[in-house]
């Protein structure tokens, strides 16, 4: 798991998202599952678990990736500490929770993009990342 905003948001794999004991360990009470090719996670019933399972790249759902982000959002909000899980934990989990963090804090899905990239690797897909930021994008221009 990599700490992605303030001790409330983490990105992992799906390896990560049943990994119950390290979740407890790091105060982590919800989980959102983008993992389209793992089965659902079996967790406590301590944690939230949201699962919306989009593919890397194109040809999701626009509405599903629309609740993805802002489920995301929404739990940075409540200041709920989060993991964002996908099946490797390299593109779409670090493209949700970039791009709910810069909703969150009211900047640019970019400028965060170019901060995290200098600290850790990133494989973000290019059109999931276009997709996602332009939702974020929306989200920002509407004030939400």
């Amino acid at each position: 798991m990599r700490q992605i905003h303030n001790e409330l948001l983490w990105t992992g794999n799906a390896r990560d998202a049943r990994d119950v004991q390290s979740m407890f360990d790091s105060g982590i009470s919800a989980v959102v599952d983008l993992a389209y090719e793992e089965l659902p996670a079996q967790l406590p019933r301590q944690l939230v678990y949201c699962r919306f399972p989009i593919v890397d790249g194109a040809g999701n759902d626009p509405a599903l990736l629309r609740l993805a982000l802002s489920t995301t959002v929404e739990l940075l909000r409540a200041e709920t500490r989060t993991l964002v899980a996908c099946s490797a934990g390299m593109s779409r989990s670090p493209t949700i929770a970039i791009c709910a963090v810069a909703v969150h804090l009211g900047q640019s899905p970019e400028s965060l993009l170019t901060l995290l990239n200098e600290k850790m690797a990133l494989e973000l897909h290019g059109e999931l990342w276009s997709d996602i930021s332009e939702l974020a994008a929306e989200m920002l221009s509407q004030g939400q």
